[in-house]
């Protein structure tokens, strides 16, 4: 037990930008899920068990009469789909960790894998605890946001238009934040003109799926160039 306390006084640090983050976008899920009828508590129980940020704020459209499931799948696939690509890249991590792979691979959100990805973990913790604490306390975040908003909406007349947009703004911000601290920002430019011309060539409702393998294709393509490119810039660091 003493390994999972230490491994959490060393992960929650990490975890604040989270916090702050899915705090409020949590209660802007709450409070929009509250306003179709639902309650704190399946608030809760939506986003323990679904745990799917957009996806979420998506499903909240769900709840109105002539959505099909056929409709249902496909708009979750297509908002959902780019955590196919985060598990490829973390298979060989998820490997290390034993049964606790399971639940990673579950709460698997973008924030969650930005994290896991760059955080350098502690020499005096264990790996697993350390990424698994990382998971946890990120959808603990959003849960207690998703009760905070539907209380909220419960108890006071809150103006509700707009309110979507945060998760749109939350994808912006970590955008710009890796953007800044990016040493090689080629992907991040390939992965923009690969939004812009899809959308363009495709539509809003049906570009994620198209620009996300156009996207794959072309890292997996320049794979070894972008590779070259970032040790040469870690030896002019060095050298400096």
């Amino acid at each position: 037990m003493s390994g999972y306390k230490r491994a959490f006084r060393k992960a929650f640090p990490y975890t604040i930008p989270v916090l702050t983050g899915y705090l409020f976008i949590g209660i802007a899920f709450g409070v929009m899920f509250a306003e179709t009828g639902y309650s704190a508590g399946w608030a809760a129980l939506m986003s323990l068990l679904v745990y799917a940020g957009s996806g979420q704020y998506l499903a909240v459209n769900f709840f109105t009469p002539g959505i099909s499931f056929v409709q249902i799948v496909f708009m979750t696939l297509m908002v959902n789909v780019r955590h196919v690509f985060y598990g490829i890249s973390l298979l060989e991590k998820f490997n290390k960790i034993g049964r606790k792979r399971w639940y990673m691979i579950f709460a698997l959100t973008d924030e969650t894998y930005s994290l896991l990805c760059t955080t350098k973990i502690p020499d005096d913790v264990e790996a697993d605890k350390f990424l698994f604490l990382i998971s946890i306390l990120d959808q603990s975040y959003w849960i207690l946001g998703s009760v905070i908003g539907a209380i909220a909406k419960s108890l006071l007349p809150i103006n509700t238009e707009g309110i979507e947009f945060a998760m749109t703004a939350l994808f912006v911000v970590i955008f710009v934040e890796q953007w800044m601290e990016a040493q090689n920002r080629i992907p991040a430019v390939i992965g923009l003109i690969a939004a812009i011309l899809c959308r363009v060539l495709f539509g809003a409702g049906s570009f994620v799926l198209p620009a996300m393998l156009l996207m794959i294709s072309c890292l997996f393509i320049g794979r070894r160039q972008l590779e070259h490119r970032v040790d040469q810039k870690k030896e002019e660091s060095a050298c400096h």
